[in-house]
């Protein structure tokens, strides 16, 4: 089933909120902001989701800079899902943007 532009909406905005939340006492506002310090604090994967992002980077020779973002991205998967752990789900499509980026970007 589709989404509805006004249920997207809905959940980008819930994001954002959770976003705002999450960083009101790091002086940042959103994910895409992340210093490595915040990607280690707020980013904590389990092991499934390490192992499905080391597949990644070796098998497309990611950098350490694409492993920070994928992070980043699958933090704000997560977010938009309105669940508080990035799960291997999250980690997987965002490797997936990542890899899209690559070779249409």
């Amino acid at each position: 089933m589709e989404e509805s532009s006004t249920d997207i909406r809905e959940r980008v905005n819930a994001a954002r909120i959770i976003q705002r939340e999450r960083f009101k006492k790091e002086g940042i506002y959103n994910n895409a902001s992340m210093s490595s310090r915040h990607i280690k604090k707020y980013c904590q994967i389990d092991e499934e989701s390490k192992r499905l992002l080391s597949l990644a980077i070796n098998k497309f020779g990611l950098s350490a800079r694409a492993y920070d973002r994928i992070l980043k991205v699958g933090r704000t998967i997560a977010d938009l899902a309105k669940e508080e752990n990035i799960k291997s789900e999250h980690i997987a499509e965002a490797i997936q943007y990542r890899i899209l980026d690559r070779e249409f970007g």
